[in-house]
Parts: C-alpha cells; structure tokens; sequence
C-alpha cells in the first residue's frame, strides 16, 4: 500500500467516525435545548402574577363549590322524587284524609307533597276541631286552599335553594377567566416593551398562563350551567306537580277530608 492509499483509508475512517458521533451530539443538544424551552403548566401558574393566581385561586373555589353543590342537589332531588312517589301511592290508595294520616308520615321525610299535605291536614283538622267528615263552608275552604297553596310554594323554594349559586358561578366564571387572559396579555406586552424583545422565551409564559386562567374559568362555568339547566327543568316539574296537589287536598279538605 502506498502513502497515498493509506492517508485516503484515513479519512475515510475519520469521516465514518465523524458521521457515527455527529447525530448522536447533534441528538443531545437538542434534547437539552427542548429541555430548557419546554414549558410546565404547574411551574406556569406558581411562577404568574399575583392578579392571576388570585384569579386562578378564585376559580378553583368556585369550579369545587360547583361540584359540591351538584353532588348535594342530586341527592336532594332524588330523596324529594322517590320519597314522593311512595307517598302519592299511599295518597290514592287511602280512603280519606284521617286514613293517611292515621297511617303516619315518618316514612316520607323527603316528601314535599307529604309536608304539603301535613299542613293542609292539620288546618283542616283545626278549623273543624277535630269533627272528622265535617265539610267546610266557602271561607274555611278558601282559606285551606290558601294554605296548601303557600305551603307548595314554600317546598318549591327549598327545592331551588343553592341553585342561585350554580347560576352565579356559570355566568360569573368566564369573565372572571377573561380578566385574568386581558391581565395576562397586557404583562406579555409589557415584557415585550421592557426587554425591547418579541422573542417567543418572552412571550410564551405569559400567554400560557393567561390562557390557563381562560380555561379554568370555563371548568369552572360549563357544569355549573349544564347543572343549573337540568335542575330548573326538574324543579319545575315538580312545582307544577305540586301546585295541582295543593289544589287536590284543599279541595278534598272542603268536602271533609273523603
């Protein structure tokens, strides 16, 4: 082999060796620079503003507060609704007023017809003096309308309590959210303005973190107005329900409690 054909075998060997190591470095630098560029919704918002973390404190109180109250209306609705059809059951199938009552109604705690048909009951019972099969003259009877009638009210009212709230959080939320983008923006262009640089390292954490509070606002809306939406439809149904109820044992109550 002449000296020629060696030092051409040489560079061939550094440059294979050259190729087999390029990528492999080429590969780290950059894992590291996209190490160093990743950006971290946690570190985001522990390292925002003091405007927009207490916006971001403000909206997780309120997406909780949401869910707490959802999880406590459900059950409330649902004891009212299977408490209800046990006693409108035993409502059409007892002989009389004096029947149902006699029978007890410790068993429909959850009942609003039950508290509804407890107060028209004992208004009976009061003007009749306990006569039982005693018919009611017009006043009397108006009057036990009037009573059953504010009694339905009262129980529709119970019904949508802590529902005022839901719709609070679902109409407050975004805006509360959107404060928080408006601040966030605004401190991006700040930043921009006091560096004299528009490069993305600049830019990008502030636009993230006004973007977070955005969507936690809309966690925080979104089930709160799907909850209050379906709520309002079923306490509603139960209202109607319950006002024609009023209406039946004040007009049973009229002919003597039959």
């Amino acid at each position: 082999m002449t000296s020629y054909e060696a030092l051409e075998a040489a560079n061939v060997v550094t440059a294979s060796l050259g190729v087999a190591l390029q990528p492999e470095g080429a590969a780290a630098s950059g894992a590291a620079a996209g190490a160093e560029t990743r950006l971290d919704p946690v570190q985001l918002v522990l390292h925002a503003s003091i405007p927009v973390k207490l916006v971001l404190v403000v909206l997780v109180a309120f997406s909780v507060l949401c869910w707490i109250v959802i999880f406590a209306k459900a059950l409330h609705l649902m004891r009212a609704r299977g408490d209800s059809e046990r006693f409108m059951k035993a409502f059409d199938s007892a002989g009389s007023l004096d029947a149902l009552a006699q029978q007890g109604l410790s068993g429909f705690k959850g009942s609003p017809f039950a508290r509804i048909f407890a107060t028209g009951y004992d208004e009976m019972v009061r003007l009749t003096k306990g006569e039982r099969g005693r018919r009611l003259d017009d006043a009397q009877g108006t009057h036990v309308e009037s009573i059953t009638r504010r009694a339905a009210a009262s129980e529709v009212t119970h019904l949508e309590s802590w529902m005022s709230l839901l719709g609070t959080i679902g109409s407050t939320a975004p805006f509360i959210g959107l404060f928080g983008t408006v601040y966030g923006i605004m401190d991006a262009f700040l930043s921009i303005g006091n560096q004299q640089s528009a490069n993305l390292p600049v830019v990008a954490p502030k636009i993230a973190e006004a973007l977070i509070a955005t969507a936690i606002g809309l966690v925080a809306a979104i089930p709160s107005v799907m909850a209050y939406n379906y709520f309002s439809r079923r306490v509603g149904e139960l209202a109607d329900i319950m006002d024609a109820f009023a209406a039946d044992v004040a007009s049973r109550a009229k002919l003597g409690g039959v």
